[in-house]
């Protein structure tokens, strides 16, 4: 029996030849291969933005205080154009919200949070960014599928010029890898068009949050006052995710609304059904603000596996429903 051995890789020039042969095992054109993989180059900026993510030691226990963040993604600016699109646009709001089950604040708040309402969607050629991370090979397999993705989507008739977007790989309004936009892009006012239609970009991010589990009618998550009494080893989590484990270990076992109240935590603003289940996280530890946060928060995690990411989007749509 053989065993496979692994790539060996001589320079960019290469790996350029793998990815040509894998674009052929998934059915790309030849045309399309032709037109793009000769000319790649790898970007240097792309590289250097990539090592200088935040991440230190895997296990480390550190973990940042929420409230910077939430200063510099909670704005006046981004809650008042946000609030003043959800006020103008009533009418496309509902119909979002009918015809996804999605609060369609909470579609405001991703899309002002990715790319201040489409102001930043990003200028980096996709096919180069994702080609350069592929052959930097941390999260290989990953980029090279996202980058037969976007060989797809030339395929399917969308042109080059359009595909440009963050030193990640994220493209148009919703910022979606190449693989979501094949996979969920969707049309709002006409024809999908995530690069230059709001409304197909919030329709977008909806398809998304439905498609990761969102459940209609129910809030994302509330703040909460925590009695000083409260037994936080008796209601921590022993499950072990297969996905984003740093970031689900912070959180408490799911209770019910009601067992919650019973334990001493109190919302503190707008309320969630009492047989709906909820987790606890306080991300500034215990003394400060704490949150119950229901599957619907897990959905936005599912967007971008980060609790500050996730607490800010939907603090952001709190206060955009709110009008300011």
């Amino acid at each position: 029996m053989s065993v496979a051995r692994p790539v060996v890789l001589s320079g960019f020039g290469s790996y350029k030849n793998v990815l040509a042969a894998r674009a052929r095992a998934a059915g790309v054109r030849e045309a399309t291969i032709g037109a793009v993989i000769p000319y790649l180059s790898q970007n240097a900026r792309v590289i250097a933005l990539d090592r200088q993510q935040p991440g230190g030691p895997p296990n480390s226990n550190f973990i940042p205080p929420f409230a910077p963040y939430r200063a510099q993604h909670v704005t006046s600016d981004l809650i008042n154009r946000g609030a003043a699109r959800f006020q103008s646009g009533r009418a496309q709001m509902r119909w979002l919200e009918q015809r996804f089950g999605v609060e369609p604040q909470v579609l405001l708040a991703i899309f002002g949070h990715e790319t201040s309402y489409g102001r930043v969607t990003g200028n980096f050629d996709l096919l180069e960014v994702l080609a350069t991370l592929a052959y930097e090979g941390r999260r290989r397999q990953f980029f090279e599928d996202e980058f037969i993705a976007a060989l797809q989507l030339l395929d399917r008739g969308t042109p080059r010029s359009r595909l440009k977007g963050s030193w990640a790989g994220a493209t148009g309004y919703p910022q979606f890898m190449p693989s979501n936009v094949l996979r969920l892009a969707t049309d709002g006012d006409g024809s999908a068009n995530i690069w230059g239609s709001e409304m197909d970009g919030l329709a977008s991010i909806a398809a998304y949050l439905r498609d990761a589990g969102w459940k209609p009618g129910i809030h994302w998550g509330i703040p909460v006052r925590v009695s000083p009494s409260l037994n936080r080893a008796a209601v921590r989590t022993t499950l072990v995710p297969p996905r984003c484990p740093q970031v689900f270990r912070r959180h408490s076992r799911w209770l019910s609304m009601r067992e919650w109240r019973q334990l001493g935590v109190i919302p503190t603003g707008q309320a969630i059904p009492e047989g709906e289940m909820a987790t606890l996280l306080e991300p500034d530890g215990p003394s400060a603000t704490a949150y119950l946060l229901t599957s619907n928060y897990r959905a936005i995690l599912d967007y971008n596996c980060s609790n500050f990411y996730a607490l800010s989007v939907g603090l952001l749509a709190d206060r955009i429903a709110a009008g300011g």
